[in-house]
C-alpha cells in the first residue's frame, strides 16, 4: 500500500473572518459585449426571480445550467419552504438529516439568511439544529434513530456549510461541541458507526464524517490532522485493489455507493493522486448503466457521493456523467416539485437539488 502523504487543502477567508467561496458565473449579454457578474453575491437576490430569458446564457464552468434544471430546482426548494414545519425542520422519523439536507439545498442555490425570498426557511432550518444541539449537548441525531451518528455527520456538514454564510454566532460553538462529539466516536481502527461511541466502524458512516469533518476544519474549527489520517487509512483498509471497489466494514464486496463515499473522502483528505483513488474512479465509471436508474434502490445515496468524485475529478468525467444522472433525476420529479424515491419526499427532495445542484458551486464542500 502506497504511503500517506497528508497536505490538507484550506479555503479562503473574507476580511469579516466568513467563508470566500467561488460564486457561479453568470454571463449576460449587454451592449458592450458579455458583462460578467457574480449576482448572488454582489446584489443578494434570488435565482428564481431571474427572467427565464437569461438563462441559456447561464455558465458554470463547462457546464451548462439547462433552463429545465434550474426551473426543476427552484420548483424543489419552493416545496420544501412550503412543507417546512413551523420548527424549522423536515421530515420525521430522521428529521435532523432531513433539516440537515434542506439547508444544504438552499445554501447550495446561494441563499442566505440575510438574501433572497428563503432567508427565512434557512434561519429556521439553522435554529432547529442549534437547538437540538443544545438539548442533546451538542449530539446532531434525532433520539429515536438507531444510526444517528449518520444524521449527526451530516448536521456537521450543513452548519459547517452554513457558518461561513451567516451571521448566527451560535452555530460556532455549537459545531465545536458536535466535532468533539464526532472525535470521541472514532474508533481505534480510524473509522465510525452508528452511535456516538467508538466501538465498530463501516465505510459508509465513516466517508460521511470525513466529508463533514474536512467541512468543519476549513471552516475553522479544530480537527486534528492525525484524526483524519487514520480514517483515510480505515478507508483504505476497505478497498479491493483487485476491483478497486470499496467494501462496507472490510475489502469484502466493493458496492457503488461505498465506492462514492470511499474515493471522496480520500480526495478530500488531499489524496486526489493516490492509486487507490485512480482505482475506485475506475470501478464507479465501469459499474453497469443502472447507477443511473437504480444503483440498488439507493440512487440518491449513491448519486449524491458519485456525482461529487466526478465534479473533483474533472471536466471530462463530470461533463460525461451529470447529463445522465440529471435526465434520470429530472423525469422523476413530481408535479408539485418534490421527489419521493427514497426514504419520503424531505429526504428525497434535498437529494436529488444536490445532486442536479452541483454546478451552482456556492456550497464550499463543492469546490474543487
Amino acid at each position: 500500500m502506497k504511503a500517506l502523504d497528508f497536505r490538507f487543502p484550506r479555503r479562503r477567508f473574507a476580511a469579516n473572518g466568513h467563508l470566500a467561496t467561488e460564486s457561479p458565473i453568470w454571463q449576460v449579454p449587454g451592449a458592450g459585449g458579455t458583462v460578467v457578474l457574480t449576482l448572488a453575491l454582489i446584489f443578494g437576490f434570488s435565482f428564481a426571480a431571474l427572467s427565464q430569458e437569461s438563462l441559456p446564457q447561464q455558465r458554470v464552468g463547462t457546464v451548462k445550467l439547462q433552463p429545465e434544471v434550474v426551473e426543476a430546482v427552484n420548483r424543489g426548494l419552493a416545496w420544501l419552504a412550503k412543507n417546512q414545519a413551523e420548527d424549522g425542520h423536515w421530515g420525521t422519523s430522521h428529521a435532523s438529516a432531513d433539516t440537515a439536507l434542506g439547508l444544504m439545498a438552499f445554501l447550495l442555490q446561494g441563499h442566505t439568511s440575510d438574501t433572497g425570498v428563503y432567508g427565512r426557511n434557512i434561519e429556521n432550518a439553522t435554529a432547529y439544529l442549534l437547538n437540538l444541539a443544545k438539548k442533546q449537548q451538542g449530539y446532531l441525531g434525532s433520539p429515536s434513530n438507531h444510526a444517528g451518528m449518520y444524521e449527526h455527520g451530516l448536521a456537521v456538514l450543513a452548519l459547517s456549510e452554513a457558518w461561513g454564510q451567516s451571521k448566527n454566532r451560535n452555530i460556532g460553538p455549537a459545531l465545536k461541541k458536535a466535532v468533539t462529539i464526532t472525535l470521541r466516536a472514532q474508533n481505534p481502527k480510524g473509522g465510525w458507526r452508528y452511535n456516538p461511541d467508538p466501538k465498530d466502524a463501516d465505510m459508509s458512516m465513516t466517508g460521511m464524517h470525513i466529508v463533514a469533518l474536512n467541512s468543519a476544519k476549513e471552516a475553522g474549527i479544530y480537527v486534528p490532522d492525525a484524526t483524519l489520517v487514520k480514517a483515510a487509512k480505515y478507508v483504505l483498509s476497505c478497498q479491493d485493489e483487485t476491483s478497486g471497489g470499496f467494501g462496507y466494514t472490510s475489502s469484502g464486496g466493493p458496492g457503488f455507493a461505498r465506492t462514492g463515499a470511499g474515493v471522496l473522502s480520500l480526495i478530500l483528505c488531499g489524496q486526489r493522486k493516490h492509486p487507490s483513488v485512480k482505482r475506485g474512479m475506475m470501478f464507479l465509471r465501469a459499474y453497469p448503466e443502472n447507477k443511473f436508474t437504480s444503483a440498488a434502490g439507493r440512487l440518491l445515496y449513491a448519486q449524491y457521493y458519485a456525482i461529487q468524485c466526478m465534479y473533483q475529478s474533472g471536466d471530462a468525467d463530470f461533463n460525461s456523467w451529470y447529463p445522465k444522472i440529471t435526465s434520470t433525476l429530472l423525469s422523476k420529479q413530481q408535479s408539485d416539485g418534490s421527489w419521493n424515491m427514497e426514504e419520503g419526499a424531505a429526504y428525497s427532495t434535498p437529494m436529488a437539488i444536490l445532486i442536479i445542484g452541483v454546478p451552482y458551486r456556492f456550497l464550499p464542500i463543492y469546490q474543487r
